[in-house]
């Protein structure tokens, strides 16, 4: 099939690539003069790279967040971004992450699920806590950000778990209250603490042009008790339901993103694998 020119980007659809091959989608595009290939990789589950020439490679990793408890926001995925990888010609596992899930109000969020390339992982997001009154279901889950805590008498997930450097991900907001609930970490910000009325929003994610246009990554989920709502971070991070009476929104998929808090919580978003080279 010949190649479908759209403007800034000439996607190859059913056409081999002469330096690798694998992706959902791959598309070549030229930045300063120099063109690059990009293999983008979103269907949640294990695949692979294959390398026919080896070279200096880029990458973005992001993990999917963790699922949006009753009482705490979902932390958004670990983010791992970096360039000059050198890869030799071999076959590279390639992991795309799903989002965690709500499971029901006195049990926390389960967390996201890793994403990997190669030897890279990025760590999913940590579950938000639960309206429990035990400290295992009540805390955010750690992660690549961590999960928002529920109550005062709890704490929040803690962001770069495992650790990385540079770091994949926050912390998760605390409650000060026994009325309020912590904001989940984003990969460029902490969860917002709650205010005792209010829901504490989620962490701001971090933006990546790999793919040509610059998109923020693995925001984390919102929290929410009363009236007001605790809002999703930049990068897919979804919104805490209003008064804990409505359903919460999701993270997105694709990026990552933590779920918000509600009856019920909201799930996180699924994550992502890049890969780009010059050619």
């Amino acid at each position: 099939m010949s190649p479908i020119y759209v403007p800034g980007k000439l996607i190859l659809r059913n056409q081999p690539s002469a330096w690798a091959e694998g992706g959902d989608t791959v598309y070549d595009i030229e930045i300063s003069g120099t063109v690059y290939r990009v293999h983008m990789f979103t269907t949640v589950g294990t695949s692979e790279l294959v390398v026919m020439e080896g070279g200096s490679f880029e990458y973005l990793v992001v993990a999917g967040g963790g699922g949006g408890g009753h009482a705490g926001g979902g932390g958004g995925g670990g983010f791992r971004a970096g360039s000059g990888l050198a890869l030799v010609p071999n076959t590279y596992l390639v992991a795309v992450g799903a989002g965690g899930t709500f499971v029901n109000s006195s049990t926390r969020a389960t967390s996201g699920s890793n994403s990997v390339f190669d030897t890279i992982i990025a760590a999913g997001g940590g579950g938000g806590g639960s309206a429990s009154n035990t400290v295992s279901e009540g805390s955010g889950a750690n992660g690549g950000s961590g999960g928002g805590s529920a109550h005062n008498i709890f704490i929040a997930g803690t962001g770069n778990t495992p650790a990385t450097s540079p770091s994949q991900g926050n912390n998760g907001g605390n409650a000060t209250t026994a009325n309020d609930g912590g904001g989940g970490g984003g990969a460029g910000q902490v969860g917002q603490n709650g205010s005792g009325t209010a829901g504490g929003n989620g962490g701001n994610g971090t933006a990546s042009s790999i793919t040509g246009t610059s998109i923020v990554y693995a925001g984390g989920g919102g929290w929410s008790r009363n009236s007001t709502a605790g809002t999703g971070g930049t990068g897919g991070g979804g919104n805490g339901a209003a008064g804990l009476v409505l359903a919460a929104n999701a993270g997105t998929n694709g990026l990552g993103g933590g779920g918000g808090s509600g009856v019920p919580g909201a799930n996180g978003g699924s994550g992502i694998v890049i890969v780009r080279y010059a050619i």
